[in-house]
């Protein structure tokens, strides 16, 4: 007897997903609650669990299909999934290793699961890994994955190749002949669902807002040396690493409450002030960029706001944000100095009405006290609404933001 698995509930106002890979094949054993695929939706991945134990049936969608809440996605057929997946005695299970490999919390876990029979199937793996594999001519079969249940991620294929040792030069190579592709292929990607909402919202906010950005620049000084002075003794009492984005959101709380406009929205002929401030943070994912909120930012510790930006980094890797972490959100952080980027004008994140851009730190020859002296400077980029917001807020609330940076103490003693 068959089992139908149909689309679950995605959250409020959600109708519909995109089917983004099949993390089980027809005839793979399926225990109960393991994820068999991964839909896309207009802000988060969602893996899709079986209800029951059997083997995977026949999908009943094709990757790229459009899916209606509550459509059927595939069948579960009766039979022993635990059973099924244990490794075999035939010296063939040799190959599968004995212990499941470890987990990463850095793997992007949109790979492929291991075992089966499945990891070195092309079909199987997702599409930015298909293409990895292709790209450098590794052998899946060969590569140990860190996604989650120790799927194939896109980062194990880069790391194989570069562990790969070059093929020894022929003795008398033949003349090279006239390469038939000179290098100008080209391949076609669907967009994901994920990436064409960015799209949508990020052109909208364009059409919509009267945007202008305003910079500035802060000196890192203080907050480098508070960070190498208590790293350690913070880490050891809090359990997570003391970054630069807890200064910085805290520092934004603060300059939240004096300038109040840069946390306001429009709606409509009116314009919404809140007294709260509930930070969106830009995370890097491997379907895109996507903003998970901390919310009352302004009521939490640095500590606080450093375990929170852990966690959600962690889970956007793994694809395991939920839909609740991603709605609302009064003012948006985007750090584009984690990836080397030295000035942007970021876009600002609808309804919000201003967004904050942090770029890399460089040491930069500055005057202090009539003196040339080398510091580690960083420019700050403030994009905003110009239809609520005036320059004077703007310069005011950037002006604000960089003395709490370069006097931490400013934070702590609230000032």
């Amino acid at each position: 007897m068959a089992t139908e698995v149909t689309v679950p509930v995605l959250g409020e106002s959600i109708t519909e997903a995109t089917l983004g890979e099949w993390l089980k094949q027809p005839g793979d054993p399926v225990a109960v609650d393991e994820p068999i695929a991964s839909l896309e939706t207009d802000k988060v991945s969602v893996e899709v669990p079986s209800p029951v134990a059997g083997v995977m049936g026949q999908h009943a969608v094709a990757v790229g299909d459009t899916v209606q809440v509550g459509a059927m996605l595939a069948t579960i057929d009766a039979g022993d999934g635990a059973a099924a997946s244990a490794p075999a005695p035939a010296p063939a299970a040799t190959a599968t290793p004995a212990a499941a490999p470890a987990k990463d919390e850095s793997g992007a876990g949109y790979g492929d699961q291991p075992g089966a029979g499945t990891s070195d199937s092309p079909a199987a793996l997702s599409p930015s890994v298909r293409r990895a594999v292709l790209e450098h001519g590794v052998d899946p079969g060969t590569v140990k994955g860190t996604g989650r249940d120790g799927r194939i991620t896109k980062e194990d294929v880069t790391a194989a190749a570069s562990s790969k040792p070059a093929p020894a030069p022929a003795a008398a190579p033949a003349p090279a002949a006239a390469p038939t592709a000179s290098g100008r292929g080209e391949e076609r990607v669907r967009m994901t669902r994920l990436r064409q909402t960015i799209a949508k919202r990020l052109k909208e906010a364009q059409n919509t807002a009267a945007m202008l950005t305003t910079f500035n620049d802060v000196d890192m000084t203080a907050v480098i040396e508070a960070r190498a002075k208590y790293k350690d003794l913070f880490e050891k009492k809090h359990g997570v690493r003391l970054g630069f984005m807890g200064f910085f959101v805290k520092a934004a709380t603060m300059a939240l409450r004096d300038i109040p406009s840069v946390n306001a929205s429009i709606d409509g002929d009116d314009i919404v002030y809140h007294d709260y401030a509930d930070i969106s943070v830009a995370v890097s994912s491997p379907g895109g960029l996507v903003v998970p909120v901390i919310r009352d930012a302004d009521q939490m510790s640095v500590a606080t706001i450093e375990k929170t930006i852990g966690d959600f980094g962690k889970r956007a890797k793994e694809g395991a944000l939920k839909m609740d972490e991603m709605k609302g959100g009064t003012f948006t952080i985007s750090n584009g100095g984690v990836f080397g980027s030295l000035m942007s004008t970021p876009i600002i994140n609808p309804p919000q009405s201003a967004v904050l851009g942090l770029h890399r730190i460089e040491e930069r020859p500055v005057v202090v006290n009539g003196q040339i002296v080398i510091r580690p400077m960083m420019y700050l980029a403030l994009s905003y609404d110009h239809r609520l917001i005036d320059g004077r807020e703007a310069v005011t609330f950037l002006v604000a933001l960089k003395n709490a940076i370069e006097d931490p103490t400013r934070i702590l003693i609230d000032l």
